[in-house]
């Protein structure tokens, strides 16, 4: 298992501070991201929490998993790796290089 937990069901109002603060009860966080909308920069509802340690990151998704946060049951596991996405990752239009 890596360090980096996906967490979900997260309010609409949590902060990436408000992330942080509450898993860094369980170890030393990296970093806490609250993913966000580009275009309303309203949160998606979910984020990420990265632990300096493996074991801190185990330890917390047993102790997250279900627990409430801002008044939400929180759904903790471990982040897959980010997929790479082609520079042409657009809708399908005119650009694109795929034929049908």
């Amino acid at each position: 298992m890596g360090s980096k937990l996906y967490v979900g069901n997260l309010s609409f109002d949590t902060s990436d501070q408000e992330l942080e603060q509450a898993f860094s009860v369980h170890g030393e966080v990296a970093s806490a991201l609250v993913v966000k909308d580009r275009d309303t920069d309203r949160s998606r509802g979910f984020g990420f929490v990265e632990f300096a340690q493996e074991a801190d990151a185990q330890t917390a998704k047993g102790a997250m998993d279900g627990a409430d946060l801002g008044g939400r049951a929180l759904k903790v596991d471990e982040a897959k790796p980010q997929r790479e996405r082609s520079q042409n990752s657009g809708g399908g239009g005119y650009n694109s290089k795929e034929r049908w």
